[in-house]
């Protein structure tokens, strides 16, 4: 069984951060604040490649996150996939692109339970659940 790699405390002085549920031809998007621990689903990315970058760009420049916050998909039982390698490549270049803080969240479920609760947009959803949990984890 793999999981997430150890991640590096998140520093008291980081309050707004910016999600991202990844996708091949969509990414859900979602901002948070720690002090609430909650998410607003933001409009989803309709892009791939470097045109995706342009608009994560806008995003961060709109929201100005102290860092970012993506999901991560694996296996019910744990072990990754090829979206888990896509996922974390993504959240490599946010990084190297940005030079913000990435922290990952493993993300099983989270579009299941972002359609089963009605959403109608399911990547945005699938976003805030991703960014809540985070949150939630924050002391």
């Amino acid at each position: 069984m793999t999981g997430l790699p150890v991640q590096p405390a998140v520093p008291a002085h980081f309050q707004t951060f910016l999600a991202f549920d990844f996708g091949l031809k969509r990414t859900g998007v979602a901002t948070g604040n720690r002090m609430l621990r909650s998410a607003t689903p933001q409009a989803t990315i309709q892009a791939e490649g470097d045109a995706r970058f342009v608009q994560v760009a806008q995003r961060i420049q709109e929201w100005q996150p102290d860092a970012l916050v993506i999901g991560v998909p694996y296996h019910p039982d744990g072990a990754s996939h090829e979206n888990t390698e896509r996922a974390l490549k993504f959240g490599r270049r946010l990084r190297g692109r940005f030079g913000l803080m990435v922290f990952e969240v493993d993300e099983r479920y989270s579009t299941t339970e972002a359609i089963a609760g009605g959403a109608k947009d399911a990547d945005a959803a699938s976003a805030c659940i991703i960014l809540e949990q985070f949150l939630r984890n924050l002391p």
